[in-house]
C-alpha cells in the first residue's frame, strides 16, 4: 500500500538526487549531496533489511558503468531489469544528466562520470551501515547476497581471505554464494571458518548422498520480530563455473525445497520469511510467482540496480546491483506474522559525499600494503571508454579479444559473458590493478585452438539459449560470450538451434560450417586447460602498445528483441 507520506518522501528524495525542482543535481557535482541527503529515509515498521550483493572484491570506490543492452525476453520483455537508457529513465521519473542518470543507467556515462565522481568503496558503505544500525539499533539486518570473495588483485592472491576480513569488520550477518565456490571446495570450509556470519546456502548438497553442505535458514530477532533467512547460492555454479573445482557438490533451484524450508520457518514461529538469493532477477519473479509464503526476495547475481522495490503476488522483490555502488535499505511493517507495508530505497553510494569510516580504511589499506607498488603498474593508457556490462561486447571485452588474436596468433578470439569488471574513463591510465578487475579468476589459461564454423556456431547457440530462453529457470549463465575477429546477427526471439546467423570474419569473408579456424579463448571451464593467464596476455599486449582507443562499436546484429532493452 502506498500512501501520502511515501510518495511525499518518494518525491522530496527524488527531488534531492534528480534536481527534478530544486537543481540539487546538479549541486551534487559541486560536492553539495551530503551523507545526510544520502541518509534520508522516514523509518517504518520494526525491521530493517540493509542488503548490498555482487561486489566482486571491490573495496576501492569504482566508476561502473550500467548495460545499455539488457535484453527481456518471453513474459519478461520490456520489465525491470530490462530497461536500458531513455526507456529506464522514463520508466523511474528520472531525468537526463542527473546523480541517478549517472548512478543507474549507461546514458552520457563518461560526461557525467566527471561531474559526479566514483562510486562505492565498503569504507563509505561502512559509514552508511553503522549509521543507520545507530538509527535502529535493535531493528537492522545486514545481509550480503553472495559474489563478494572474487573478482580483483588482492581476493585473487588472498585467495578471498581479504574479504572475509571486510565482511567480519562491516558486521555482515549472513551470506550465500557463487563465484566463491570457484576457490574450489577446501578453501571455501576454510573460508567459511573465518567467517563470523553463517554461509546460508541451502540448495548445495553432497553429489552423492544429497546431505546438505551448508545451513539454509537462519532466524534473528529484530525488532520483537522473528525474521527467517533463507539461503540460495547460485543455482547452476557447476555449469556457469567448473565443476572440477566443487565436483563432490551438487547445486539446482529446488523449489521444492525452498518451498519446504519456507513452511518449516512459519511452523517455527518466524513472522518475516526472506530469501537471500543468488538466482538472478528472472528467475526469482518466477519462483515468487510460484511459492507462497515468501514475504521478501533480495535477489543477486544478475547485477540488477532497481531504484524502486518490485511486487510479486504479495512477496517484495529488491535488486541493489552490483560493485558496492549501491546499498538497498529495506523497512518492513509487520502484524499478525504479515508484512502489511514497507519501504524501500536504494541508497547510491556516491563516494565523494560520504566520511569514510577509519576503521574500514585502515583494513584496506592493511590488506592493500604488500600488493601497492604492482596494484599500480601502469600497463598503458586508454583514449576512449572501457567497460564491461551487457548482453554482448563491451570495449573492455573488445580490449582482451584484441590481445588474444594479437598474442595468441588467432582469427577468432572468445571472451566469456562476464558481468563484473569496473570502467576507465577517457584518458585513464590502465594499471595492472584495472586488468585484474577484468580478469582475476581462479582458471585463467588462455588456451589456442581450432575450430570448425559449425562447432562456433554450436557454442554460440548454447550460450544464447542459456541467456535467451524464455523459461528462466533455464537461463543457466552469464551473458553472451564476447567475439573478436567475427561478428555476427542473432534473433533472440527464436528457439535454439535458429537464433545464431551470418556470421563472418572481420574481412566480411562468410564463416563456413565445415571450414576449421584457429581460435583464442580463456576461462574455459574444462580441467587441464593450458596456456598462459589471460592478465599475462593483455599485459604484454597493452605494454607493447602503451596507448590504446577502443571505439564502442557493436560486432552482434540483434533482432527480435524489445527496443526498450537496448539503448542506441
Amino acid at each position: 500500500m502506498v500512501t501520502r507520506r511515501d510518495f511525499v518522501q518518494a518525491a522530496i528524495a527524488t527531488a534531492v538526487l534528480t534536481g527534478s525542482s530544486t537543481g540539487l543535481a546538479r549541486a551534487a557535482a559541486r560536492q553539495s549531496i551530503t551523507q545526510a541527503d544520502l541518509l534520508r529515509f522516514e523509518p517504518m515498521g520494526q525491521v530493517t533489511l540493509l542488503h548490498f550483493t555482487d561486489l566482486h572484491a571491490q573495496l576501492r570506490p569504482v566508476y561502473f558503468r550500467e548495460p545499455s543492452v539488457n535484453i527481456g525476453v518471453g513474459t519478461n520483455a520490456g520489465l525491470p531489469p530490462h530497461l536500458t537508457g531513455n526507456a529506464f529513465l522514463e520508466a523511474f521519473g528520472i531525468p537526463p544528466d542527473t546523480a541517478n542518470a549517472y548512478a543507474l543507467s549507461s546514458a552520457d556515462f563518461a560526461a557525467l562520470a566527471k561531474e559526479y565522481g566514483r562510486m562505492g568503496g565498503f569504507d563509505r558503505m561502512a559509514t552508511l551501515v553503522k549509521a543507520i544500525r545507530a538509527e535502529r539499533p535493535t531493528q537492522t539486518l545486514l545481509l550480503d547476497g553472495g559474489d563478494t570473495w572474487q573478482g580483483s588483485y588482492t581476493s585473487l592472491k588472498e585467495r578471498g581471505a581479504d574479504m572475509v576480513a571486510a565482511q567480519n569488520l562491516l558486521g555482515v550477518e549472513a551470506m550465500t554464494g557463487h563465484w566463491e565456490f570457484t576457490y574450489g571446495q577446501d578453501r571455501v570450509k576454510e573460508l567459511k571458518a573465518q567467517l563470523k556470519a553463517p554461509f546460508l546456502c541451502g540448495n548445495v548438497k553432497d553429489a552423492t548422498w544429497g546431505e546438505r553442505i551448508f545451513d539454509g535458514t537462519k532466524v534473528f530477532e529484530r525488532g520483537g520480530v522473528a525474521v527467517a533467512v533463507i539461503g540460495q547460492a547460485f543455482p547452476y555454479t557447476p555449469i556457469a563455473n567448473p565443476r572440477w573445482l566443487m565436483p563432490d557438490w551438487s547445486f539446482g533451484i529446488e523449489e521444492d525445497r525452498v518451498r519446504a524450508e519456507v513452511d518449516a520457518a512459519r511452523k517455527a514461529g518466524a513472522d518475516v520469511v526472506v530469501l537471500l538469493s543468488h538466482n538472478g532477477f528472472d528467475v526469482d519473479r518466477k519462483l515468487a510467482a510460484r511459492v507462497t509464503g515468501i514475504d521478501v526476495i533480495l535477489t543477486g547475481h544478475t547485477h540488477d540496480a532497481i531504484p524502486r522495490s518490485v511486487m510479486v503476488g504479495k512477496t517484495i522483490l529488491t535488486a541493489p546491483g552490483s560493485h558496492g555502488k549501491f546499498l538497498g535499505r529495506l523497512d518492513l511493517y509487520v502484524k499478525g506474522k504479515q508484512v502489511v507495508d514497507h519501504r524501500f530505497r536504494l541508497i547510491p553510494i556516491f563516494t565523494d559525499a560520504i566520511v569514510s569510516d577509519p576503521a574500514m580504511a585502515a583494513l584496506i589499506a592493511n590488506i592493500r600494503a604488500p600488493y601497492e607498488a604492482e596494484l599500480d603498474r601502469v600497463l598503458a593508457r586508454t583514449d576512449s571508454l572501457l567497460y564491461r556490462r551487457g548482453n554482448f561486447n563491451g570495449t573492455f571485452d573488445d580490449l582482451i579479444c584484441q590481445s588474444l588474436l594479437a598474442e595468441r596468433n588467432a582469427q577468432i578470439a572468445l571472451s566469456p559473458g562476464f558481468r563484473w569488471g569496473t570502467s576507465l574513463l577517457p584518458g585513464q591510465d590502465i594499471r595492472i590493478e584495472d586488468l585484474y578487475n577484468q580478469t582475476a579468476i581462479t582458471y585463467p589459461a588462455a588456451y589456442r585452438s581450432t575450430m570448425t564454423g559449425a562447432t562456433l556456431k554450436s557454442v554460440f547457440e548454447d550460450v544464447a539459449d542459456n541467456l535467451f530462453n524464455p523459461d528462466p529457470y533455464y537461463q543457466q549463465g552469464g551473458d553472451m560470450v564476447r567475439v573478436g575477429g567475427m561478428s555476427y546477427a542473432i534473433d533472440v526471439a527464436k528457439p535454439i538451434g535458429s537464433r545464431i546467423s551470418e556470421m563472418r570474419l572481420t574481412d566480411g569473408t562468410a564463416i563456413e560450417p565445415a571450414k576449421t579456424y584457429v581460435v583464442a579463448g580463456w576461462a574455459s571451464v574444462n580441467q587441464g586447460t593450458e596456456g598462459p593467464a589471460i592478465y599475462d596476455v593483455v599485459t604484454r599486449y597493452l605494454e607493447r602498445r602503451q596507448v590504446v582507443s577502443v571505439p564502442d562499436r557493436q560486432v552482434v546484429r540483434v533482432r527480435g528483441a524489445d527496443p526498450r532493452g537496448i539503448a542506441p
